[in-house]
């Protein structure tokens, strides 16, 4: 059997999560969301975010999480601004156009969004009211490229929004492996200070499923719930997502888990850098984008999976290569071999 490069969720969640599951099965408890299991994640999340004022909410993924957020922050006329490489834009089947909002699409090498990007599109939606309104921006941390936010940029780019009067919204689905970065100096208390909303992904990081939207931005608190039923999206058994993210607040499991996954892929990082390897961006999570040769990828897909991501010539190509945070060193160290072998 192949082994799979091609996500973080191939697995089926830590062992922790399934343990605390089967030891709270028979235990009776209230119906969506306030059983004592979601309450107490609730509660974690708020502690390591050190802002009592900020609201919790749980929900299955995050396609679920993301055309939630949008649609109900935004009035039918405004729309939303992302980086090209969003995963709005991409791989979410038009969720947030069906919602009846547009996304304003800007090209970034590194799939960040900069004030400097942010100015041009609205100096040229200003022919009120016969353009849509910009309100919203999304970005996500880690991206959808590898690449993180440091605090200096997330604060840059915080104060930007707020003197123009627009919501800044993190999508979180890999936040855990963008904060444990190597080269990251941003931590889970400044993202919650410089952000309106974010959410905190476990679906990527060794849960069965869910995701924990977080609202700081209390003008924004008011009546979501509302939100999250008309979306189909507040569980009746709401504890399966409690637990699970009860189990990942515990003693930074969620942290412990994305590190590991952000080890495993920087080691094949550096063994492919070692043998001169070009990347397509130079990333420090568990997401890397080397270019190869066609006749090594045939090569290495006898033995893994993986997505081939970009053509770069007739002759060439950047494959996207992601580790889990059950990816083990023997996965890894036979990628390696091949890699040294072949090159």
């Amino acid at each position: 059997m192949k082994f799979s490069f091609k996500n973080d969720y191939s697995e089926g969640c830590h062992p922790n999560i399934l343990n605390a599951l089967l030891q709270y099965n028979l235990n009776q408890q209230a119906g969506y969301g306030e059983d004592e299991y979601s309450l107490e994640a609730k509660k974690l999340i708020k502690e390591k975010i050190k802002n009592p004022h900020s609201e919790v909410y749980l929900v299955s993924g995050g396609t679920q999480a993301n055309l939630i957020v949008i649609s109900s922050v935004l009035k039918p006329y405004q729309c939303v601004i992302s980086a090209a490489p969003g995963h709005i834009l991409n791989n979410e089947t038009g969720a947030i156009e069906a919602t009846g909002h547009k996304i304003l699409s800007i090209n970034t090498e590194d799939g960040k969004l900069r004030p400097s990007d942010i100015i041009p599109v609205l100096e040229s939606h200003t022919n009120i009211p016969h353009q849509v309104m910009p309100k919203l921006v999304y970005i996500s941390n880690s991206t959808e490229l590898g690449t993180v936010y440091g605090t200096e940029e997330l604060k840059e780019l915080s104060d930007f929004c707020r003197s123009k009067g627009l919501y800044l919204f993190m999508d979180g689905a890999r936040l855990g492996h963008g904060l444990t970065s190597e080269i990251s100096d941003l931590t889970l208390e400044r993202v919650a200070e410089l952000t309106d909303i974010f959410y905190l992904g476990g679906t990527k990081n060794g849960a069965l499923i869910g995701e924990a939207i977080v609202i700081n931005n209390q003008d924004l608190q008011q009546d979501f719930a509302f939100n999250i039923k008309q979306k189909g999206a507040l569980l009746a058994k709401g504890r399966l997502l409690g637990i699970q993210f009860m189990e990942l607040m515990k003693d930074d499991l969620y942290f412990d888990l994305a590190r590991h996954a952000n080890i495993q892929a920087m080691k094949i990082k550096n063994a492919m850098k070692e043998k001169g390897v070009e990347f397509l961006s130079d990333t420090y999570t568990n997401q890397i984008f080397p270019i190869i040769s066609n006749e090594l990828i045939e090569v290495l897909s006898e033995k893994f999976e993986f997505y081939v991501w970009k053509k770069i010539d007739e002759k060439s190509s950047a494959i996207r290569l992601i580790t889990s945070w059950n990816t083990g060193d023997e996965a890894v160290e036979s990628f390696i071999e091949i890699i040294q072998k072949e090159l």
